[in-house]
């Protein structure tokens, strides 16, 4: 890719070049032709003036007086005999025959034309200005003439020297940008290869950063985070697919060992046995597979946010709990949050079922303006464990049995829908020695304030 981008790069500047390069010879060529042109016309029309002026005034000399090299001018009649020349011309040969002085005079009317002839009688392409003039022995007429040979010989020659140099100069550009696309381009072309070798090996891997600081290395840098995150992504997609496939796998190994007895002894299993003790695996797997898909659905589409009564919430939530034992659920404070109902809602719900299965005796919940804490009196959890229990499946030690944890996705569910709605959740330790779960929201509050719908 790097080598067709600079084969694509080179042939389209060394090919604007060219073009410019050949636009401006040509050019070039016709200014430098049109501008020794007008020059020979200025001689030959300046040329016939003098000698009109001359005839006119009867002092026409022996030899007509001429300045440039090549420069011819004659006095002819009616009949196209010479009267005068120059010395370089002869008098009994016209620089031009009668019949193309003719057509000239016709053309000039009195005044005096110029025109390129390519029929000279001396040359045989001639820049020849004519200008009919009275005399005293009748109308005669004045023709001075340039050679075109000088002016067309420079002008090969400087073909031949474009022809020669436009390629040569395209060559050395078109070599000089390969050469300059190519180390410009070799850092793109380093990317590419560690690119593509991150993506042949299938795992880590890092892109190299240009020595420079410049836009490449920004893009290496940001290229190298970008692949440090899908790691990572990775590493936790395949960790949660590995826990998620060993969760299952204990429900769905006590239905289908419970299945094979029930076959293998059909007598010794009547169906209300055999359902009793398949239920709880099957509502075991049903919650696994209900946390599973609310955590794949988190902030797949948005919410409606409303403000909520924390306080009648947190009583709706907890009346539907587990009696704690020994205990109840207490509730003081109030205040309000923005957010979504159902959500907020399925929050409490867990922070609630996990402080009532770890509590000695009481849960206690206060409440505050976009501020709300659970409280329990059981163990707790220590300082380093409290940010590992919010990844997804992870159980301590005392609460990894089956039948006293719940499915390890408990406290992972309720940060995601915290701050899918603007807040978060955090543990510590309660006053009573337990541990504290802290939820936050908006305050509903800056939505009254801000005059904006949430």
């Amino acid at each position: 890719m790097g080598r067709r981008l600079r084969t694509r790069l080179t042939v389209v500047t060394t090919g604007l070049l060219a073009l410019a390069l050949v636009g401006g010879a040509v050019t070039l060529t016709w200014v430098l032709s049109a501008s020794r042109v007008a020059a020979l016309d200025q001689v030959v029309r300046d040329r016939v003036g003098v000698v009109a002026d001359l005839v006119v005034a009867g002092r026409v000399p022996a030899a007509l007086p001429v300045a440039e090299p090549g420069e011819m001018v004659q006095v002819l009649d009616d009949a196209g005999q010479v009267l005068a020349t120059s010395p370089n011309a002869s008098r009994t040969l016209p620089l031009l025959s009668h019949d193309q002085v003719t057509g000239l005079v016709e053309a000039a009317d009195g005044a005096t034309v110029v025109r390129t002839s390519t029929d000279g009688s001396y040359d045989r392409e001639v820049r020849v200005a004519v200008r009919a003039v009275p005399s005293t022995d009748g109308s005669v007429v004045v023709v001075a003439t340039m050679p075109l040979a000088e002016v067309q010989g420079l002008l090969r020659a400087l073909r031949v020297a474009l022809v020669m140099v436009v390629p040569a100069c395209t060559a050395l550009f078109g070599l000089a940008v390969w050469l300059a696309l190519g180390r410009a381009l070799a850092p793109v072309e380093q990317l590419r290869a560690a690119a593509a070798q991150v993506v042949d090996v299938g795992g880590p891997g890092e892109l190299p950063v240009p020595a420079h600081d410049g836009e490449l290395a920004a893009l290496a840098r940001t290229l190298n985070e970008m692949l440090d995150r899908l790691q990572v992504a990775s590493a936790r997609q395949r960790s949660f697919v590995a826990d998620a496939a060993h969760e299952l796998r204990s429900p769905l190994a006590s239905i289908r060992a419970g299945v094979e007895v029930a076959q293998a002894h059909p007598d010794s299993f009547e169906a209300g046995e055999l359902a009793a003790e398949l239920g709880p695996q099957v509502l075991r797997m049903q919650r696994l597979v209900d946390d599973l898909l609310l955590l794949a659905r988190v902030g797949a589409s948005p919410r409606e946010v409303t403000v909520i009564d924390l306080a009648s919430l947190v009583r709706e939530v907890a009346e539907a709990l587990p009696v704690v034992p020994g205990g109840q659920v207490t509730v003081d404070g109030d205040g309000s949050a923005l957010g979504d109902r159902e959500a907020v809602g399925r929050v409490l719900r867990n922070l609630l079922d996990n402080a009532a299965r770890h509590a000695a005796s009481s849960v206690r919940v206060h409440v505050a303006d976009g501020v709300l804490d659970v409280d329990d009196d059981g163990a707790g959890i220590a300082a380093e464990d409290r940010e590992r229990v919010f990844e997804r499946f992870v159980r301590l030690d005392e609460a990894r049995e089956r039948d006293a944890g719940g499915s390890g996705l408990g406290l992972a569910i309720a940060r995601e829908l915290a701050r899918e709605s603007g807040g978060d959740v955090r543990l510590g330790e309660a006053p009573g020695g337990g541990l504290r779960a802290g939820l936050t929201l908006p305050r509903a509050d800056s939505w009254v304030s801000s005059g904006s719908s949430p």
